[in-house]
């Protein structure tokens, strides 16, 4: 799992690299790729202080929305016996399966840290 920082309501992965003695991370959830790294915590933080507000004052300057806008609609590639139980699961409970998809979505988004759990025990 990668670790999150947050500023003004942004969000952004965390990672370390040992090879080049460097954190970096990405802004999560917007239109573009914002990078930024720091030799230390407290760099690393400033550094995305400063990349979160370079990006809102690009965005103001190019009149353009930064929030990443989600539609609702993805893929979602499941091997054919998982599909074929999803499907029986959704027949017997007399839902669509795209409605069986997305009650199991918000379960396991409403369980997040169970489900951590179970796939680091997989």
């Amino acid at each position: 799992m990668n670790d999150l920082l947050k500023y003004k309501d942004y969000l952004a992965t965390i990672n370390y690299s040992a090879e080049d003695e460097v954190f970096y991370g990405r802004i999560f959830g917007i239109n573009d790729l914002v990078t930024f790294e720091g030799t230390s915590v407290s760099g690393l933080k400033k550094a995305f202080q400063e990349a979160v507000n370079d990006y809102i004052a690009t965005c103001r300057e190019l009149d353009k929305t930064p929030e990443k806008s989600y539609k609702g609609v993805f893929n979602v590639r499941v091997p054919a016996n998982l599909h074929k139980k999803a499907a029986l699961a959704a027949t017997k409970n007399s839902i669509t399966l795209n409605e069986f998809v997305k009650a199991a979505i918000a379960y396991a988004v409403d369980h997040e840290k169970d489900i951590d759990q179970t796939l680091h025990l997989a």
